[in-house]
């Protein structure tokens, strides 16, 4: 299913790979200074266990609806399978892993437009997305990323980011430097532990993966 931003909660599965990743960050010694997470409660959810079991709730957690999912438009909620019978193998993937082209968006007038959902009800309706490329997202979440998160990285904080596969693989192709072309190849695993390290300046030092068995610098 093309979940976006419909408000399910974490699988049973999701829960075990967020106690695993705060096992990891506990095994690591890590301490985090603040979170940030989306308005979606599968990935406030995985902020929440990783935090606890890291023994950090005391943590700070901002939420941002910037972090959330990509905006799948009139596709949300549907069958992916469905979905691709109806419109194609070619055009289904070059909307759901390509870079620039969105799906069909919503109408103004659907249940499912974030203007009718109480969490977005502070925000102007134009803001709010109707269906997004990833280029899109790439925009919103880089936007907030400049906005509240670099400035926590600058004052030498360890950030804690919990999100959603495409709003990190988003911000990982800015981070990385990842040209669009490239973009469709890269995918993100869940429940694997993904560090940056960043100079004064900003730039990119060094990536770590983090899984239950070993710690590799890519």
């Amino acid at each position: 299913m093309f979940t976006g931003w419909t408000d399910i909660d974490l699988a049973p599965e999701g829960m075990l790979e967020a106690r695993n990743t705060g096992a990891l960050i506990k095994s690591q010694q890590i301490t985090i200074d603040c979170c940030f997470t989306s308005y979606l409660k599968r990935a406030i959810r995985t902020a929440q266990i990783i935090l606890d079991t890291t023994d950090q709730m005391q943590v700070d957690v901002i939420k941002s609806w910037k972090l959330n999912e990509r905006h799948y438009g009139a596709w949300q909620g549907r069958k992916k399978g469905e979905v691709k019978e109806e419109v194609g193998e070619e055009l289904f993937e070059l909307i759901q892993r390509g870079y620039s082209t969105p799906p069909p968006s919503l109408s103004l007038d659907d249940e499912r437009h974030p203007k009718f959902d109480p969490r977005y009800a502070k925000l102007p309706p134009a803001l709010l997305p109707v269906g997004e490329s990833l280029e899109q997202t790439k925009l919103r979440t880089v936007h907030y990323f400049y906005k509240a998160i670099v400035p926590a990285l600058v004052d030498g904080k360890t950030v804690l980011l919990t999100a959603h596969e495409n709003s990190i693989r988003a911000l990982m192709g800015h981070i990385e430097q990842i040209p669009p072309a490239e973009i469709p190849t890269v995918s993100i695993a869940s429940g694997v532990l993904l560090m940056y390290t960043f100079d004064r300046s900003m730039n990119l030092k060094e990536r770590y993966t983090y899984t239950k068995d070993c710690q590799v610098l890519l």
